[in-house]
This record gives C-alpha cells, structure tokens and sequence, in this order.
C-alpha cells in the first residue's frame, strides 16, 4: 500500500483511548503513512450512572466505531482489548494485537499502601465482577462499591474521599504517565487479570487487505497467542462484563500457560479455578488451548 493514501483511525475521546490511537497513529507515521484521527464518543461513555453489565456490556464502547468503519469513515478502531467482545460483529475482524504492558490490577489509594492494610469495612470502588469475586476471596470485610467513568473520573472519585481505594488496570496508568499513583500491583497469584488485559488489538473491516498489511508490523505475536487462550475461555464461557471470570496466559520457557477463575458475584464464596498449558504455536493451538482449560473451569462448577 502506498503511502499516499490516508489512513483513518476511529477512537473513544476519553484521554487513555486518544493516547492509545496516537500512539498507533505516531508507529504507522514512522513506517511511512499518512494517519489521521476520528474522535467519537460512544454509548459505554454516555452511561455512566449504571454498570455496564446491566445495559448492554463491553460492546457499548466499540459499536460506534464499528459503525464508522461500516460506513468508510475511518480504516481501523484502536481498541483496550479487554473492552472488544468475544464475537466480533460480521464483517469485522482482529486484525493486530500489539506488545502487551503490563497486564496486573493495580490498587490506589491515598492512605493505604496496599488492600491488607485497609481497615475493616473500607470502601472500595471497581465496576468489574471479576474484581468484586477476587476483592471478596482476599477481603470479605470490605465494602465494594460501584465506580464507573473514565481514569481521571475514577482518580477524582477517589480524591474526593468517595473510595477509601479504587482498583485499576495498571496499564492505563502507566500510559497515561500515572504510575505514581499506585500504591501496589496484585500478583496474578491473588488477582487474576481479565482477559486481553493490558493489550492493545485493532479492528478493521473484513477483506481490507491494504489496511492489514499496514498493520503487520505492529502486531506482537506471543501477545496474540496468549490473549486469545484467554479470549477464547471468556467466549467458551459466554463471557461478557456481566461474568465474574478471570484469564490470563503468559509464556514461560516456549511454554504457554493458561489461569482462570470465576467466582459467584450473587453469592459470596470461594473462587475455582482451571489451568492449563502447552506449547503453542499458531493461533489455532492458542484457541484450543483456552477451550480446554474452559471446559475444566466448568467442570469446577463455574457457569
């Protein structure tokens, strides 16, 4: 593909989204292509007073995008992975996951180093179910609150005094030059991540030969292997934000390994969980891979 034609990314307008389709923007500038920016606000923005898995789930943050790559608007949507349903509307497809950062949770908080030194019946804000199961397994004393709106929105929320701590991606924090803020990161051992965590993955139309190409040299193919093991046991488990599930794979020694838990968000108790690996070498092993470590999670009891 030339480098005459410009190519159009589609993105939320919240400050993380644009730092994440800029930073797509400046690496295909330095291999030679003309970018440019479609800022658009999406439903999963609008709503704010209520959690995600009571109107319509993650999806709600990608649907207008999608619409403008339908409609010739913009060539590609930036996306937090972990935000881009299991099922892709058809039509669209995956078409690059990029270097991951790092994928943990991280716990802030203005008076508390770390989630053993809050005190009894401490608030703590998250709008994630597989965080809410995981907070309760460490901590059962504490108050989990609901905490909606975007990084700056939740930070705010938290300097206000309405949170004793709140729980975030860490990722978001250090892109955004925010590292200072955390005060500890949970250990995948005691907080799994969700699926895709910490990745970035690009949406195109289907059949966009000329935008993939484009797209290739960006794509980091230990992180694609892993997040779809993990991508694959939120779809096998009819995974949405309204699932209080956790998958994580990560390569140590060629080899790939594969967590999950799930916990019941009704009924407090304790967590089960499923592992797995191998060594994996395409996308397909991958998939497998995360079928199979599903199917045990199930057989645990999770549903």
């Amino acid at each position: 593909m030339t480098a005459a034609r410009k190519l159009v990314i589609a993105t939320r307008e919240s400050r993380l989204a644009l730092w994440q389709a800029n930073h797509v923007k400046d690496l295909l500038e330095q291999r030679g292509h003309a970018v440019e920016l479609l800022g658009m606000t999406t439903r999963g923005d609008q709503i704010l007073d209520r959690a995600l898995s009571k109107v319509g789930g993650k999806g709600l943050f990608v649907k207008e995008l999608e619409t403008a790559l339908e409609e010739g608007r913009a060539d590609l949507a930036v996306h937090s992975l972990k935000d881009v349903p299991m099922e892709l509307p058809p039509g669209f497809e995956l078409a690059c996951v990029m270097e991951r950062e790092d994928p943990r949770d991280a716990f802030v908080s203005p008076h508390f180093a770390s989630v053993q030194d809050l005190p009894q019946g401490a608030r703590v804000g998250t709008s994630s179910l597989r965080r809410v199961v995981q907070l309760r397994a460490l901590r059962p004393d504490l108050v989990i609150e609901p905490l909606r709106g975007n990084l700056d929105t939740r930070l705010r929320k938290l300097d206000e005094g309405q949170y004793d701590a709140i729980v975030l991606a860490a990722a978001g924090l250090k892109r955004l030059g925010l590292a200072e803020r955390i005060r500890a990161v949970f250990e995948p051992e005691s907080m799994l991540p969700s699926a895709g965590q910490g990745a970035l993955g690009i949406e195109i139309r289907a059949g966009r030969a000329d935008v993939a190409a484009a797209l290739a040299p960006l794509a980091h193919q230990a992180t694609w292997l892993a997040v779809a093991a993990e991508r694959e046991v939120s779809r096998a488990m009819g995974g949405s934000c309204s699932m209080p599930l956790a998958a994580h794979a990560r390569f140590d020694g060629g080899m790939l390994h594969l967590a999950t838990a799930w916990g019941d968000a009704e009924q407090p108790g304790p967590l089960l969980r499923a592992a797995g690996g191998g060594t994996i070498a395409d996308l397909g092993e991958a998939v497998a891979l995360g079928a199979e470590v599903a199917s045990r999670l199930r057989a645990a009891g999770a549903r």
